[in-house]
């Protein structure tokens, strides 16, 4: 089976144990938002049972894939979830797709996986449910990691300032607040009343520290740094998880590398 961006396969392969074989479509470090799907892709695509995608929008180029792929079974982990909307001039009103950067909906995305799995292998329920079990475990410690973690920081400081707005639920869900450079996709929207409007926040908020994220150039944000006095404090890894040598090469590894990071920059220049 195949899922559409590696984060995506990293959870699946937690419920799915060694019972199904799973790859991402996009590989590591790729931009998902506007990936163009490669003839390897849709032969890869051919032979599955099974493709995996987030939804909200954040696949766009999807619809075709699979149109292309054939007569393949979909899921898609965020339905019947309630999205939280982007807050944004231009985007205003559309769901920002970014719900498993919260530890309390990526459980839903193990319950959808759970369900698909079972449906594609009757006989791996047991196996199935177990490991969503153990997984599901293991993201309520790293929401109890967040909630104590991020609950040090001076309520002032609890802004996180970054390149794309992909921490909306996780901002929702931990008592923080966000700021951005652009709302959803790609740098390719950085605008100087962006930028502006984005300097002028940190420099009201007196925001200590800014990050971008590893998929996308940080030039634009680290300029933004420059002219509002902040430190740039390193890459988040969102839509993508980082190789094996890396600080994010599993979901859990990604979500405490950020929170690393969260901790570390709002924390070094408090009062």
């Amino acid at each position: 089976m195949l899922t559409t961006f590696t984060v995506l396969a990293d959870i699946a392969r937690n419920v799915s144990g060694s019972r199904l074989e799973i790859r991402s479509i996009t590989k590591l470090g790729a931009e998902i938002h506007g990936y163009q799907p490669t003839p390897s892709d849709l032969v890869k695509a051919s032979n599955a049972d099974l493709i995996v995608e987030n939804g909200l929008g954040l696949e766009l180029w999807a619809r075709k894939f699979t149109a292309a792929a054939g007569d393949i079974p979909t899921v898609v982990l965020s339905k019947g979830m309630e999205p939280l909307l982007i807050e944004d001039d231009v985007y205003a009103g559309k769901p920002n797709p970014h719900a498993w950067m919260s530890p309390k909906r990526a459980m839903l995305y193990v319950d959808k996986l759970v369900d698909a799995f079972i449906k594609l292998d009757p006989a791996g329920e047991i196996t199935f449910r177990e490991n969503a079990h153990d997984y599901k475990e293991k993201l309520k410690k790293l929401d109890q990691e967040l909630k104590t973690s991020l609950a040090l920081i001076k309520p002032s400081k609890r802004v996180l300032v970054t390149c794309e707005g992909a921490f909306t639920y996780l901002v929702k869900d931990y008592g923080m607040e966000e700021a951005y450079l652009w709302p959803v996709n790609s740098e390719s929207q950085v605008t100087p009343r962006r930028m502006l409007r984005l300097i002028n926040t940190i420099k009201e908020r007196k925001v200590p520290t800014i990050f971008c994220e590893s998929t996308v150039s940080s030039k634009a944000q680290r300029e933004v740094a420059n002219a509002s006095g902040a430190k740039f404090g390193g890459v988040f890894y969102v839509d993508s998880l980082s190789g094996a040598e890396g600080p994010a090469s599993a979901f859990l590894d990604l979500q405490r590398h950020n929170l690393r990071l969260i901790r570390k920059g709002l924390t070094s220049q408090e009062d």
